[in-house]
């Protein structure tokens, strides 16, 4: 299932949205100038390595490794994984960003994306594989998503023999992306080794979904909802 845009009109114009997918397409094209070993080096030294993080709890490694949290986020593996990523961000991300306002949006974001990261690391903490992707902080907008805008229709193109399109309510459809996260998640738990697997990130992802729909309420996404509705 892949959304294609959801029927909330919003009255603010997403800003922080826009900005967010120029900057992530941007770096991707910083990326692809750059040769092999210079883009291993390069995501090496912006990408969330967890074994680093541990190494920097115990005071083996700089503190400036904590900056990957957010440097990371801004950083995709390939043409799929940022046209992926983007495309849930513009399709979810600016009703968010309108509840929100700017700034607080923002703020969201990137602290969705941090906490998805420590999720990961969490479980991974001796993983020599960098993470990188706006994965973690989009998964955050979609679990606030889903709490604030449930019913939403979310026009949605099916792969079935022939390509088709229907609406599927957010809570459906979120809803099964999430289960499909955690059930990932707790498989690579079981089935990876100490040092980590290769491939997605699955508990960032569940994470900061979890995180979003946590957080969302303290951000206010909920203030013009009447109390019986909530």
């Amino acid at each position: 299932m892949v959304p294609l845009r959801d029927e909330n009109p919003t009255t603010l114009t997403p800003y922080v949205t826009y900005a967010l997918i120029a900057l992530n397409v941007l770096v991707f094209f910083h990326q692809l100038t750059l040769s092999s070993p210079v883009l291993e080096e390069f995501v090496w030294t912006w990408g969330v390595v967890p074994a680093r993080i541990t190494a920097s709890l115990n005071g083996m490694d700089s503190g400036a490794v904590w900056l990957t949290l957010l440097s990371s986020q801004f950083l995709h593996g390939n043409l799929f994984h940022i046209g992926g990523n983007m495309l849930y961000l513009w399709v979810f991300g600016n009703n968010i960003e309108d509840k929100l306002g700017h700034g607080r949006y923002l703020y969201f974001y990137l602290l969705c994306g941090v906490l998805a990261a420590v999720s990961q690391w969490f479980f991974f903490q001796r993983s020599q594989i960098p993470m990188i992707g706006a994965s973690g902080a989009i998964a955050g907008i979609m679990g606030a998503y889903i709490i604030r805008f449930p019913s939403a229709k979310i026009l949605t193109l099916i792969p079935f023999l022939l390509f088709f399109t229907v609406r599927i309510p957010a809570y459906i459809f979120l809803g099964f992306w999430f289960v499909q996260q955690a059930l990932a998640s707790v498989a690579t738990t079981v089935y990876a080794s100490a040092d980590g697997a290769g491939g997605v990130a699955y508990w960032a992802h569940a994470g900061g979904f979890v995180f979003g729909a946590l957080l969302g309420p303290m951000f206010g996404l909920m203030d013009d909802v009447p109390p019986r509705r909530r």
